[in-house]
């Protein structure tokens, strides 16, 4: 069992269109949560001040940029990250955009991309893929633990296949979590989804959860509720 307290198992994505927006979202929250994500949307408005605020206020950061570049170019770029105390970097699971990254990563715990969660079989054979998405999301993972890095993020659908098959060691956090009902919603865009609960039931470590949260009129509520289900989970 890894050390993760119930505040840390949820990462609330703060995917919103400015800074302000990000930091009350903190403030309704961080009285139930300890561990935030910074996306792309929300780097790109204000590079590291939300990072650093997060930090100076106690909080984990998880940096979701999802590196994908020449090697040099990923090794320079995790380098910048390490002065600025971020948790989790996720890099996408190349072997030598791995290798690179795992060069400068210092202290800072790297997350290998297996497949998108927006992605759907169809979308792997419209890129001349021809395994299943579980079959590449395992030899992703399979392949990255090998290399050095310390955990993957997939969805919950794989979730018990890595776990069996690659053992406690590695790091899973799932994105893709909706609250009971809404994992039968066919209008969101997230294709491969779960429950918390079911998600750490079926091995994940941590789960990243936006709009659920972002976007409902009583957040904690839903934290309190997904925090339940994964208590429950957890025993």
């Amino acid at each position: 069992m890894k050390d993760i307290s119930l505040k840390e198992r949820i990462i609330l994505a703060l995917d919103v269109e400015t800074p302000e927006q990000a930091r009350e979202l903190v403030k309704k929250t961080e009285s139930h949560l300890g561990f935030y994500k910074v996306g792309l949307q929300l780097f790109m408005a204000d590079w590291f001040q939300t990072v650093d605020w997060l930090v100076d206020r106690g909080h984990k950061v998880m940096l979701d940029l999802k590196f994908f570049d020449i090697p040099e170019t990923v090794k320079l770029a995790v380098a910048q990250l390490r002065s600025h105390g971020v948790s989790l970097a996720t890099v996408h699971g190349n072997d030598p955009i791995i290798r690179a990254a795992l060069e400068e990563k210092g202290d800072i715990k790297l997350l290998a991309v297996t497949v998108l969660t927006s992605f759907g079989e169809e979308d792997l054979r419209a890129m001349g893929m021809t395994q299943s998405i579980e079959d590449l999301v395992y030899f992703r993972a399979k392949r990255a633990l090998e290399l050095g890095c310390d955990g993957v993020v997939s969805s919950g659908l794989e979730a018990a296949r890595l776990r069996d098959g690659l053992g406690e060691k590695l790091l899973l956090v799932t994105p893709g979590i909706r609250p009971g009902a809404n994992v039968l919603d066919t209008a969101d865009d997230q294709t491969r989804i779960m429950t918390a609960g079911r998600a750490i039931t079926s091995g994940a470590d941590q789960v990243v959860v936006g709009r659920p949260i972002s976007k409902a009129a009583d957040p904690i509520a839903v934290i309190e509720a997904m925090q339940q289900e994964i208590a429950q989970a957890l025993r």
